[in-house]
């Protein structure tokens, strides 16, 4: 079973060694945030700062630094384990297309351990701060790169609700802490929280937000989730820790929270009231520009008696994302497979910022396969960022990068199997030359039929490889051979 809390899940980490309390004092101002990356570039522990400069309120960072720490606060032996239970979900049926990807997690809804179970009374709520007593400045907020354009929370859970629908969703952005009482929400164009902001101010009416922090594990993994709009991430907290996630009314708008949070900012966003937000050193390793983004006005704080705020150091690659957007990955092959049949397996490199870079590997059957697959990968949800698809054969390990980029370097020519397009892009891409839209390829790293127009004689040649008797004959006997 996945943890209840971020603190029950520290306390374990407490225990097997893998989490390093720092006493020394440490400012929030550069400091802390060079000190985690160098932890995080290390794969290091867990750290928990107990005397934070200018806030009485421990931080907790690189907690899901590693893999097998995400898969411990999860409840899963690795990132794999999402892949077998979504499988097995969908098993025997696997329903074609995107009705079918989301009836798929219509069963969910089936499933009575898996709907959120709304309490009255929460932890996170022990202690209520309204009016002038709210005061942002008290929570650690991080300052952590040169050029960075103020102070931001990195990890707070972003809660809104459709005005019309009334169908919430949970995101996970970044928000720069303006002073006490007014925090900016990035919240990028292809995000649902931007869409119910968007349809709120054309309605003339503020949108109420709640933004958690320190939450249950298994409810911050979802957050980080590219699910489709209709797509409760409560639903899939649930599914993914095998137990309903607690929630609780929130005090001043008309939302919930998880009842196991650390602390909750509670406020409303008023239609056309922006700030300038940013610079800011983004995941993809480079600072995004300043841009005027909603401003929310906090009128409510809620925490427990003795909070511990969560946060992560976002940068140049590797860094905490990494394990984050390797769950994501391997949780969405078999939705993928779905809508996409003829995806054997696929790759999203860390290096790519996991929307960048896609390699996958097929089964080909006629000419042209690869195309149609690429093309199919841009037609997919929140695939359609994707700026590079390598397509390789099935017999392509796509977490090799050494076996990935020898069939790329030496399976392609190059006017003939490089696709390129016009397509959407990431907000914070910076390469494309206007914003929001920009030029994608595609590399055919696979072998090409006579049908494609290899026509040389003996046709595709084969690859090298060893005489299997003779491989097994020298493993029998490597211990001879004193190597």
């Amino acid at each position: 079973m996945a943890y209840d809390d971020l603190r029950s899940f520290l306390r374990a980490l407490d225990r097997e060694g893998d989490l390093k309390r720092i006493k020394a004092e440490v400012d929030p101002h550069l400091e802390i945030g060079e000190i985690v990356d160098r932890v995080q570039k290390a794969k290091g522990p867990a750290l928990l700062f107990e005397n934070v400069k200018g806030s009485s309120m421990p931080l907790a960072m690189n907690v899901f630094g590693t893999e097998r720490r995400l898969a411990k606060s999860l409840g899963l032996k690795g990132p794999e384990d999402i892949s077998e239970k979504i499988a097995g979900l969908l098993k025997p049926e696997l329903p074609q297309g995107f009705t079918g990807f989301r009836d798929a997690f219509g069963k969910l809804a089936s499933m009575a351990h898996v709907p959120p179970r709304n309490v009255k009374d929460a932890p996170v709520q022990e202690v209520v701060l309204t009016g002038d007593d709210v005061d942002l400045d008290a929570l650690p907020a991080l300052f952590t790169w040169p050029m960075d354009g103020g102070s931001f929370f990195n990890l707070g859970l972003t809660h809104t609700k459709h005005p019309e629908t009334g169908i919430r969703n949970l995101g996970l952005y970044r928000l720069q802490r303006h002073d006490r009482r007014t925090i900016g929400m990035h919240w990028q164009i292809h995000k649902d929280s931007r869409n119910h902001y968007a349809v709120a101010e054309k309605r003339g009416e503020r949108l109420p937000v709640a933004i958690a922090f320190g939450c249950p594990p298994a409810v911050t993994y979802a957050a980080t989730a590219p699910l489709p709009g209709d797509i409760d991430e409560y639903l899939f907290a649930g599914f993914i820790a095998g137990e309903r996630v607690r929630m609780v009314d929130c005090k001043t708008v008309p939302l919930q929270v998880p009842a196991d949070a650390e602390v909750v900012i509670e406020g409303w966003l008023e239609p056309g009231e922006m700030l300038p937000e940013g610079p800011f050193g983004d995941h993809t390793g480079f600072y995004t520009p300043q841009e005027p983004f909603p401003a929310l006005k906090i009128d409510c704080v809620t925490m427990r008696r003795r909070p511990i705020l969560q946060s992560i150091v976002v940068g140049r690659p590797p860094t905490e994302d990494g394990p984050l957007g390797k769950f994501t990955e391997r949780f969405f092959l078999p939705l993928l497979k779905i809508i996409i049949p003829d995806i054997v397996d696929y790759d999203l490199p860390e290096a790519g910022g996991f929307h960048n870079c896609v390699i996958v590997s097929i089964d080909k059957k006629y000419p042209k396969h690869a195309q149609k697959t690429m093309h199919a990968i841009w037609g997919a949800h929140m695939m359609s960022l994707t700026k590079l698809i390598i397509v390789v054969d099935a017999d392509c390990d796509v977490h090799d990068y050494q076996e990935v980029a020898w069939r790329a370097f030496g399976n392609v020519d190059y006017s003939r199997d490089l696709t390129v397009v016009e397509g959407p892009v990431d907000h914070l891409d910076h390469a494309s030359y206007q914003q929001f839209w920009g030029g994608k390829a595609g590399i055919d790293a696979t072998r090409k039929l006579p049908e494609e127009g290899y026509t040389r004689d003996g046709g595709w040649p084969e690859m090298v490889s060893s005489d299997p008797a003779t491989a097994e004959l020298v493993s029998r006997r490597w211990k001879e051979y004193g190597l």
